[in-house]
């Protein structure tokens, strides 16, 4: 019998933590499951470990790399291996709460959702800084399929480690990717950009290991250039295939935001700003505006809100509704 969820679980040089994540896997209250533990060339015990599980538990299954091809090939090749119609992300090193699998594929009942997350808490907390916890703080209030999609573009709103989503829906946008950007946020995007929808679990069901040897601190995919380039091509490709982009915001992110989007053959209109000092000047070879002059241009140019200071974004929305901009028709948030 086939089972209901297959687990896909890459690891690469993990023997320090993968008794811990496995160990999670297998306390899980909901208990027809496989997890494939996909060893990518390890030079440590990592196989060995996984080796040992699958002596102990069946439903484990240990598949070997002999040389690295990193995190998309191996994922790809679990993909490719999995038996189930659901699967389920989980890292080498971060934890699963007992009832994860359970609370996430209820979630899946109501059938308005093709992808759920559950909320998360970095550890352990010597390691936690500042911008950790922001991103924790944002990343557990986007819960509702309405929330992921109004802020598909300021952050990736859905941790990969916590996903689970339809197989169907993963083979259907064409699997796991590498273009140079966080495979995870690639995927969210074609997830959205073909129209499923994706919530999380209002629970923390997952404790996410927070390291400065973390991939996502160290690869050049994950820098933030990569990040602003993959949201450049996303959105060059569905909001602004015909209309020009105006961009709120002539600081540094907004600048760096038009130039990704410039690259991507999207022609800047102008920018926006609040400031005095930068209102009629020029940008890039475009005219900063101030509010009331872009408002104007509703639906004649696609709003993008690139703004880096704290509270900044909430206010412009206010104030863009205020104005008669619908968020995702006239307008998106990207900072």
């Amino acid at each position: 019998m086939l089972p209901a969820l297959s687990v896909l679980i890459p690891a690469r040089d993990a023997a320090a933590t993968l008794e811990e994540a496995l160990a999670s896997v297998a306390g899980q209250t909901f208990t027809d499951w496989e997890a494939l533990v996909v060893d990518d060339g390890s030079t440590d015990d990592t196989a060995e470990l996984a080796e040992s599980w699958t002596q102990r538990d069946r439903r484990f299954r240990l598949l070997r790399q002999e040389a690295p091809v990193g995190i998309v090939g191996c994922l790809n090749r679990a993909v490719d291996e999995a038996r189930a119609p659901v699967l389920a992300r989980m890292d080498a090193d971060d934890v699963a709460l007992p009832t994860r699998f359970e609370r996430q594929l209820a979630r899946f009942a109501s059938g308005d959702v093709h992808a759920v997350g559950c909320q998360v808490r970095y550890f352990p907390p010597a390691q936690v800084a500042g911008g950790a916890l922001r991103y924790e703080a944002w990343l557990n209030s986007v819960i509702t399929p309405e929330e992921h999609d109004r802020d598909m573009f300021v952050e990736c709103p859905l941790a990969h480690p916590t996903m689970m989503l339809q197989a169907d829906a993963l083979r259907f946008v064409g699997g796991y990717a590498a273009r140079g950007w966080p495979e995870d946020y690639d995927l969210l995007l074609r997830l959205w950009e073909a129209g499923y929808g994706m919530a999380k679990v209002p629970e923390v069901l997952l404790h996410w290991r927070e390291a400065p040897g973390r991939t996502s601190r160290t690869q050049p995919e994950y820098s933030l250039d990569a990040l602003v380039r993959c949201r450049a091509h996303y959105l060059a490709r569905t909001h602004l295939r015909e209309l020009p982009v105006l961009v709120f915001g002539a600081g540094p992110v907004g600048k760096a935001m038009a130039r990704a989007l410039q690259a991507e053959g999207v022609r800047l209109e102008a920018f926006v700003d609040v400031d005095p000092r930068k209102i009629g000047q020029t940008v890039h070879g475009v005219p900063v505006l101030n509010r009331w002059e872009a408002f104007r241009l509703r639906g004649r140019a696609f709003g993008v809100a690139a703004l880096g200071q704290p509270g900044a974004r909430a206010e412009l929305r206010q104030a863009l509704v205020s104005a008669d901009w619908v968020e995702g028709v006239h307008f998106r948030c990207v900072a």
